[in-house]
């Protein structure tokens, strides 16, 4: 315990102004997506931009982390146009829940995802988590895509990431990060039941 404590306190020493810009832009841009606003992808490029550049710096070496931010923000940019984008009818697309297909392709990203992120981080790199690591980027690779698809089960797939990722970081020594997707995890569950009950509301209107 005291060796994870002086970790934590080594960590937050080292912290530097990109370390605290990119959590407090993160911070932002999960409380937009909670309140289903689209500047959850502006404010969450700006994030996922510094973070892989903290990420690869000599000594964390969260390359899979990483790897995942970058997917974050290609799908920022591709959630941005797909959110914003307009049906027929001139209607945003609307909050909806996931079918069997789109869970299959979902739970596939993850789970291959996972198994090659793993090869390449332990065959390609020095990456000294490559199992964890792996995990943590790949269920958040299939919670991105439904967030981006505006599906409320992107919350269950995001926070499965956030769960293994709190230690993994603690490990590391990245306590600000860490602490960060504590903040992720609870925003997490309570996004979950908000955009479920915006989505019943939906409903309602739509049988109105």
């Amino acid at each position: 315990m005291q060796q994870l404590l002086q970790g934590i306190i080594d960590g937050l020493q080292q912290m530097t102004w990109i370390d605290v810009t990119a959590v407090l832009f993160g911070v932002v841009s999960v409380l937009c997506s909670r309140q289903n606003s689209v500047w959850v992808y502006p404010t969450g490029i700006i994030s996922t931009v510094l973070i892989v550049y903290a990420y690869v710096q000599p000594g964390v070496g969260l390359y899979g982390e990483a790897a995942l931010n970058v997917y974050y923000f290609i799908m920022s940019v591709y959630g941005w146009y797909h959110w914003t984008h307009r049906d027929r009818r001139h209607r945003e697309v609307a909050i909806s829940r996931t079918d069997g297909r789109e869970m299959g392709i979902a739970l596939a990203i993850a789970l291959l995802g996972w198994g090659v992120i793993y090869l390449v981080l332990e065959h390609f790199s020095d990456s000294t988590v490559p199992v964890l690591d792996a995990f943590v980027s790949s269920t958040a690779w299939s919670g991105m895509w439904l967030l981006a698809r505006r599906k409320i089960e992107n919350w269950i797939f995001l926070n499965v990431s956030n769960f293994v990722a709190v230690p993994l970081l603690f490990y590391k020594a990245q306590p600000l990060y860490a602490f960060l997707t504590i903040f992720l995890f609870i925003v997490a569950v309570n996004g979950y039941f908000h955009w479920l009950k915006l989505y019943r509301l939906q409903l309602n209107e739509n049988k109105s």
